[in-house]
């Protein structure tokens, strides 16, 4: 029988994409991170996927899949962000939230996470925007108008092509999850793929929903519900408080109004030296010294978490070796890394007011939806996500309950149509960091589509 010639030349086009694909895994894989345990069980690659040819945008990412069992193969594919704007996910999703790894003191041995969420699903870190973490641009003026248009665009541009080099990862359950600024991040990524995936039988990016903790979701109820839990904490005064309530109105305005950025700085006053990140941990030395500020449209916000933890990344990652496993920072730069970009985040270009109208389109769409809260960030607090959940107007599936670890109070949960919320008690603004256990559970829950356990036995 005579083999067609198109079909031939589609055969072996076929086989040159698969070679190409499995060319540039082989690439990217990582053989052995210095300082790392010995015999993990699971396979890791990192890499750049340009996403901008014309001004050389390149998103690093770091590929941490799940280990090799009879159930790997069926395992999602989960993206994960962080936010800032402008902080690395490398340095903190991976390295000291939900990861495989911890970084010991001494900046360069690796002791294993028991929590680590790759354990139930294959892990995507992504630093983005470009000139954040090890991304980069060949273009300066990149640096000074980021956005949350742009950014959304690339990382929907680097899943396509990062798709393209791992093909395995085609159709498979995909969700993304983040915190903070990502609040922003994840829900106008995932808009951009559902609306792309529309029409499409079988998509590549086979979207199923996502998750983001302590969040910015919407200004106005972020301003309300971060001064009400300054209050209601013992934060600030009651004088304080109230000129917050008068003058601070991002309801009307783009920018907070002089009276309202001189009462913050009140309320910062009032506050003291501690974590505001997570109010009733001792903060490593002294906090307030090293918080750096954004002063703009989020301006209580100090972009970076800085227990101590953190430093060990800033001392791990600029190691040569380090570097050079990871197959990082290709382009040499003269500077140290870092684990956020203070120019990226200073000169943020567009940031939305709000994030419920793209929440109202994905919960129609039918999409999952977890939003979780630690219940001691005082940065975007739980009751500044509550204002937000309020404001959608969901009917309630389940009524506010206790979720339960071991016999004890994890946190509580309300279900409400196409969307679960869940507090996690005593956890930070990096829920994963400070309480790895119950964000397991709750991740596992997510995964599974189940509410948070019930039972106190």
């Amino acid at each position: 029988m005579t083999v067609p010639v198109v079909s031939l030349l589609g055969f072996l086009s076929l086989l040159l994409v698969s070679s190409t694909a499995t060319s540039d895994q082989g690439r990217d894989r990582i053989k052995e991170l210095p300082g790392q345990p010995i015999n993990v069980g699971f396979s890791q690659y990192s890499g750049y996927v340009t996403v901008n040819e014309r001004a050389g945008r390149a998103l690093f990412y770091w590929l941490i899949e799940s280990p090799t069992n009879r159930n790997s193969a069926s395992r999602p594919l989960v993206l994960w962000l962080n936010g800032g704007p402008g902080c690395s996910s490398i340095a903190y999703g991976a390295a000291e939230e939900i990861g495989p790894f911890r970084i010991n003191k001494d900046g360069k041995t690796l002791y294993l996470n028991q929590y680590s969420w790759n354990k139930l699903a294959n892990l995507l870190f992504l630093d983005s925007p470009a000139g954040v973490g090890f991304s980069y641009t060949n273009t300066t003026s990149d640096l000074y108008d980021s956005g949350d248009k742009r950014t959304a665009e690339d990382a929907y541009i680097f899943l396509v092509k990062w798709l393209e080099r791992f093909p395995q990862y085609k159709h498979r359950a995909f969700y993304i999850a983040g915190e903070s600024y990502a609040g922003h991040y994840v829900p106008q990524l995932s808009q951009i793929i559902h609306e792309r995936n529309k029409g499409i039988q079988n998509p590549d990016l086979n979207f199923k929903g996502f998750m983001v903790g302590n969040a910015v979701t919407d200004d106005y109820n972020d301003y309300v519900g971060t001064f009400e839990y300054w209050w209601t904490h013992g934060l600030i005064s009651d004088s304080t408080y109230q000129t917050l309530k008068d003058t601070c109105d991002l309801g009307s305005s783009e920018h907070p109004s002089v009276e309202c950025t001189k009462a913050l700085s009140t309320a910062e006053t009032e506050q003291g030296n501690i974590d505001p990140y997570s109010i009733y941990t001792p903060p490593c030395n002294n906090t307030a010294a090293l918080r750096r500020s954004l002063r703009g449209h989020y301006p209580w916000m100090t972009r970076a978490y800085d227990p101590c933890t953190e430093r060990h990344s800033k001392v791990y990652f600029n190691h040569p070796e380090v570097q050079k496993a990871f197959h990082a920072n290709v382009t040499r730069i003269p500077y140290a890394w870092d684990t956020c970009s203070d120019t990226v985040g200073v000169y943020w270009d567009d940031s939305p007011r709000s994030m419920l109208p793209i929440y109202q389109e994905l919960i129609a769409a039918g999409l999952r939806i977890w939003v979780f809260s630690g219940d001691t960030d005082s940065v975007v607090p739980v009751t500044g996500t509550r204002y937000s959940v309020d404001a959608l107007n969901l009917p309630t599936l389940q009524n506010w309950y206790p979720w339960y670890d071991n016999g004890k109070v994890g946190g509580w949960s309300q279900v409400y149509k196409g969307l679960t919320f869940v507090t996690v008690t005593g956890a930070g603004h990096e829920v994963p960091l400070h309480r790895p256990r119950q964000a397991f559970i709750m991740f596992n829950s997510f995964l599974g589509n189940k509410p948070m356990p019930h039972s106190a036995i």
